[in-house]
C-alpha cells in the first residue's frame, strides 16, 4: 500500500481474548496508510557525537566511548553464558530430592510475580488470568534446586563472597555511568541493594569453582549472536 491508499480487512478475535465482548467474534477494520517512511542513516559528524551525550562533539572521543561499552558489554554476556553453562552443568551432575514445600513456595512465586508483570502491562484484571501452577512448577523446582546446591558448595568450599570482591564488582557496574562514585555510594547506602551483589558475586565464585574443575572447551561466538542480533 502507498500513502493514501486505504483498505478494509476482516480479523477474527481470539477465543480467549481477555475483552469478553470481542471473543471469537469477527471485526472489519478500516486502514488508511498516512505515510511511508525508511530509515536512513545519520551522518557521523560533531551533532551527531553531541547527541550521544559527547558535549564537545568529538568524534575520537565518541568512538572511544563506543568502543569502551561494547566491550564492556560484550564481557557481561560472555559471562552470562558462561554462567548459565557452568550452572547447567553443576544441575546435571547430581540429583536429590527437594523439600516439595519450597518449590510450592516458589511456584507462588512465580505466579505472583507473573501476574503483577503481564496484567499490568496489558490492563488485565489478575481475576480474569487463571493461571495452572504445573506452568511454573519446573522452573520453581529448578530455582529450589540450584540454590540448595549453591549454598552447600558455598558451605563446603567456603566460597562466601569477599568485602573486596563486592566492591570491585560495584565499582564495575559504576563504571557505566555518567557520575560512577554516586553510583558506588548508592549501592553502599543500602543493604538491599548490597545484598544482592553480595549473591552474585557468590554466584561468580561457584561458576570460578564449577569451571576448575570441569573440562571446559572454548568457541567463537559471532558479535551479533552474541548481543542478540542474529537474523534480524
Amino acid at each position: 500500500m502507498a500513502a493514501g491508499e486505504s483498505k478494509t480487512f476482516p480479523l477474527t478475535f481470539p477465543a480467549d481474548y481477555h475483552g469478553k465482548e470481542l471473543a471469537g467474534r469477527v471485526a472489519s477494520f478500516d486502514v488508511t496508510v498516512k505515510m511511508v517512511e525508511q530509515a536512513t542513516l545519520a551522518p557521523i559528524d560533531a551533532d551527531f557525537a553531541r547527541s550521544l551525550g559527547v558535549a564537545d562533539g568529538d568524534l575520537g572521543k565518541m568512538r572511544s566511548e563506543i568502543k569502551t561499552n561494547l566491550e564492556r558489554e560484550v564481557k557481561s554476556r560472555l559471562k552470562s553464558r558462561t554462567k548459565d553453562s557452568a550452572l547447567a552443568a553443576l544441575l546435571s551432575s547430581t540429583t536429590f530430592d527437594v523439600p516439595k514445600s519450597l518449590v510450592e513456595a516458589d511456584t507462588q512465586r512465580l505466579m505472583r510475580a507473573w501476574r503483577a508483570t503481564i496484567c499490568g502491562q496489558r490492563g488485565i484484571d489478575a481475576k480474569e488470568a487463571p493461571l495452572p501452577a504445573e506452568m511454573f512448577a519446573p522452573q520453581a523446582e529448578r530455582r529450589v534446586r540450584l540454590g540448595l546446591l549453591l549454598a552447600e558448595l558455598v558451605r563446603a568450599e567456603n566460597l562466601q563472597a569477599q568485602q573486596q570482591q563486592i566492591r570491585k564488582a560495584i565499582e564495575e557496574i559504576a563504571q557505566s555511568y555518567e557520575r560512577p562514585a554516586e553510583v558506588i555510594q548508592w549501592y553502599l547506602g543500602n543493604r538491599e541493594r548490597l545484598s544482592e551483589i553480595e549473591a552474585a558475586v557468590m554466584e561468580d565464585n561457584v561458576v570460578d569453582w564449577v569451571l576448575s574443575h570441569a573440562r571446559t572447551v572454548e568457541t567463537a561466538v559471532q558479535f551479533d549472536e552474541l548481543m542478540g542480533n542474529a537474523g534480524r
